[in-house]
């Protein structure tokens, strides 16, 4: 075995320093608990959409209507989208031009948008609300990893069928957004709370 010394100094004395240097105490060190960002989230206020569509309702004043602009749009699908919150509630509309079969194709459509979502959600709660106006709404929340935590439709089973999904646009955990999906949620609940139809 080959061993270097520097200075004269014996090889096992050199070893030996070092290793009492390395076995003195370090300083105590706690980790901190996982935190997330505060949000600061504004007090809820409504106004009254404008008219224009099959259907009426009041939504965030944090928030804007945006046109649907996918391949897919029908006329009266919108968005309410909050820029400060990157969060989008996606609103389609059909009539549903007193069609049993269409009737029955949209809610087997709504049902298979929200069941997309198993594969990363770890829970679905569904729920059936009933609102002032005596409307009957389908709710769903989805717990985990989801792209949209927060779902529902109503339908009159006749003439109209109201869809809507709240998505977050941001990659940011689940976990850190609940207060703002919790923000957003009484938005939506609100809105069907208000929403009747004009035609």
């Amino acid at each position: 075995m080959v061993a270097f010394c520097f200075s004269g100094l014996r090889c096992p004395a050199l070893l030996l320093g070092l290793l009492v240097a390395g076995c003195t105490s370090a300083p105590d060190f706690t980790p901190k608990p996982r935190g997330y960002n505060r949000i600061d989230l504004p007090p809820h206020a409504y106004q009254q959409l404008a008219p224009g569509h099959p259907y009426t309702f009041e939504y965030s004043r944090g928030a804007r209507i945006l046109r649907d602009s996918s391949y897919l749009a029908q006329p009266h699908w919108i968005n309410v989208y909050y820029p400060q919150l990157k969060a989008n509630v996606q609103l389609t509309y059909a009539d549903l031009r007193q069609d049993p079969q269409r009737y029955t194709r949209l809610l087997e459509d709504a049902r298979k948008l929200t069941s997309k979502h198993e594969i990363k959600a770890s829970a679905i709660d569904e729920q059936v609300l009933k609102t002032p106006n005596g409307m009957r709404v389908a709710v769903f929340e989805l717990q985990g990893e989801v792209p949209s935590q927060f779902q529902f439709y109503t339908t009159d089973s006749t003439r109209h069928f109201f869809r809507g999904a709240l998505y977050f646009r941001t990659a940011t955990a689940n976990d850190s957004l609940a207060p703002v999906i919790e923000y957003v949620k009484q938005d939506v609940l609100h809105l069907l709370n208000t929403l009747r139809y004009t035609k």
